[in-house]
């Protein structure tokens, strides 16, 4: 093609995006509906999956519950059929394990029918300096955190492609943007989870399938027992998030069709930092928020789902 043509299409494209998102932030995005879409949440026992589920159950969505922790998974269904909930299945699945992911996978396919919004939110933490980590425990996160995401992926994307139609939504962190002490492991498992996710986003939008849509969602942390003792320094810059508020606004997102989430919001400002500023600079703004220290009071658990 033309290359004058060619950057000039590019150019008028650029700037009515530039002005259509501006004009977005007055005007409300209509959101879309989700009655009678199945929604899989994995890690659905505990934490922000637990409300999420809820949230979605409200809406009108079919549930489908994962979680490895079996008597958790059963209180959120329960708590969802409280809520008025009508289709909800649960089911113990060990995301770590490619082949129980395959093979549950195949159980909802058969009973409950074809996943339409995917939510990858199990994940673990060791919270422990890299050479302090065990191999088992690094290999378990790289199972749960990532490789879980492609597995989950390959086993539901084919009929959402196939319908033009889905929702991949991955619940990855702000320590996948930027490296923090004490969690070499999560932070690269995390890291990874970004890239997979546009990656995909990518691929779907070469393939025309514009129907499949993504949400990428990187939190800073939440108050969760994942997390527990981790503090901030400045909490009024770089709050602990409230779970009820995170899961809050992650369907939003989905509602929305966002496609990139940072909370708190002063995490778009720590990442553009970190890609225009010198090395030494970002490691003095690291240091003044406290980002070589937040683990230091670390004990949570393991397991987050």
């Amino acid at each position: 093609m033309n290359f004058f043509l060619e950057t000039l299409r590019f150019i008028g494209l650029f700037l009515y995006l530039i002005l259509e998102s501006f004009f977005l932030l007055f005007i409300p995005v209509r959101k879309k509906n989700v009655a009678g879409e199945i929604v899989l949440i994995t890690g659905a026992g505990s934490g922000i999956g637990r409300i999420m589920a809820l949230k979605f159950s409200r809406l009108g969505a079919t549930l489908v519950l994962w979680d490895i922790n079996v008597e958790g998974n059963k209180e959120t269904a329960r708590l969802a059929r409280e809520n008025g909930a009508t289709r909800v299945h649960y089911y113990t699945c060990d995301c770590s394990k490619r082949q129980e992911i395959y093979q549950v996978a195949d159980q909802v396919k058969k009973e409950v029918g074809d996943v339409s919004i995917l939510v990858n939110n199990a994940g673990i933490v060791t919270g422990k300096g890299f050479l302090n980590t065990p191999d088992s425990l690094i290999e378990k996160t790289m199972d749960v955190n990532i490789m879980a995401h492609f597995w989950t992926f390959k086993a539901f994307l084919p009929a959402m492609m196939a319908s033009n139609h889905g929702h991949l939504v991955t619940i990855a962190s702000g320590a996948g943007l930027m490296g923090i002490n004490g969690l070499a492991d999560y932070c690269a498992s995390k890291f990874a989870a970004v890239g997979f996710a546009e990656s995909i986003h990518t691929e779907m939008l070469a393939l025309g399938k514009t129907g499949v849509k993504s949400t990428l969602v990187c939190p800073y942390f939440i108050n969760t027992s994942m997390f527990d003792g981790v503090e901030t320094k400045w909490p009024r810059l770089l709050p602990i998030l409230d779970p009820e508020y995170a899961a809050e606004r992650i369907v939003s997102a989905v509602l929305r069709n966002e496609q990139l989430v940072l909370m708190p919001r002063s995490m778009y400002i720590a990442d553009a930092i970190k890609h225009t500023m010198p090395g030494k600079l970002v490691h003095l703004t690291a240091d003044y928020f406290g980002l070589f220290n937040l683990m230091n009071k670390f004990r949570g658990h393991a397991k987050k789902n």
